[in-house]
């Protein structure tokens, strides 16, 4: 299924995020950004400032200028505003790029948990902790003996393993957001690395090497054989289960952040905070997905919060799309158990 645009149900939300930022290039934005607006142009033009990244780091910074496209903003808008970008529009933004950047991918993605997070300092962060690192056996002497980046095995599906901020200030997490941090740190210090979604377990890699790094397990490093292991005791799969190279293939920058999400979509939804869960389901929609359910899923999370019309005409101008364009590959027993949510979603108003 395609990736959609995040669906605002809100009239009032509408307006307030009346803007898509088409970004030319990825950009480290700052939450709040100084527009200028060109009445009945049906663009404007902003300007803010940004980290550049370098393999010295992002020490300097610089104007960038960047294009926006305008959605649903009525003339009557010139003149000089401020414009808050909702974080999952900044997310779009930055995972429509042909090749999006991972660190501030997920730094967008945390934003969804804290609106008001600064990119810029996290950056900075991931640039000091690169100072220095000259081979892949200093990088990990760096992040897991001197700095001490550890998995959370006290308290692995605290939300915040997934959050990039909350593993650099606090030095623990899961394995892919670990594997971020080691993959970006790796970057800046010139040692390319890559990740490896092995089911149960993410891993780090040199590309065209069978050279494994657990970054939960403190940075040690595996071989085919232990991958398997850590494989069997994170999946609990018996010897019935085949395991070789097509477990150990490189994940994309887009296959992280919808790993990533996953995570927080399972558990947020178990924890039933319907918030939270809402903004992962709108960010995991930008991303390819499996269509129904997800949008099911997010317009029964909207009617949790009370939004019951909201999630039903979600589903409606879902069904509506789907109908005009092949692409979604819906048949009329999928359009119709659509249409069944929705009838139930509006009920609750009766």
């Amino acid at each position: 299924m395609p990736a959609l645009q995040p669906a605002l149900a809100e009239p009032a939300a509408q307006r307030r995020h009346a803007l898509r930022v088409a970004v030319a290039k990825s950009v480290t934005a700052k939450p709040s950004i100084r527009a200028r607006f060109s009445s009945g142009t049906g663009s404007v033009v902003c300007s803010h400032v940004c980290g550049v990244g370098s393999p010295a780091g992002r020490a300097a910074s610089r104007t960038c200028r960047v294009t926006i496209s305008l959605l649903m903003l009525p003339s009557s808008h010139a003149g000089v505003q401020d414009v808050r970008v909702d974080p999952v529009e900044r997310f779009s933004a930055l995972v429509d790029a042909p090749e999006p950047a991972l660190d501030e991918a997920a730094l967008a993605l945390a934003a969804g948990a804290d609106p008001n997070l600064e990119p810029a300092r996290w950056l900075r962060e991931l640039d000091r902790l690169a100072d220095g690192v000259a081979s892949l056996d200093g990088l990990v002497r760096r992040l897991f003996t001197e700095e001490g980046f550890v998995g959370n095995t006290a308290d692995y599906y605290d939300p915040r393993n997934s959050l990039l901020p909350h593993v650099l200030t606090h030095r623990t997490g899961i394995p892919i957001t670990l594997a971020v941090v080691c993959i970006e740190v790796g970057r800046r210090a010139g040692i390319a690395l890559e990740g490896v979604g092995m089911p149960g377990h993410f891993l780090v890699r040199p590309p065209g090497t069978e050279r494994y790094l657990d970054v939960f397990a403190g940075g040690r490093f595996l071989d085919v054989a232990g991958c398997e292991a850590r494989f069997r005791a994170a999946t609990g799969a018996g010897r019935e289960i085949a395991f070789g190279p097509h477990l150990l293939t490189r994940t994309t920058t887009r296959g992280i952040l919808t790993r990533m999400l996953e995570n927080l979509r399972s558990i947020y939804r178990e924890r039933r905070q319907y918030a939270d869960l809402e903004w992962v389901l709108r960010m995991r929609l930008t991303l390819r997905h499996d269509g129904p359910p997800l949008i099911i899923e997010l317009a029964r999370t909207q009617g949790d919060q009370g939004r019951w019309l909201d999630g039903a005409r979600l589903i409606d101008d879902y069904v509506a799309r789907a109908v005009d364009n092949p692409r979604f590959g819906l048949n009329e027993d999928q359009l119709d158990d659509l249409r069944t949510v929705s009838r139930s979603l509006r009920a609750h108003l009766n």
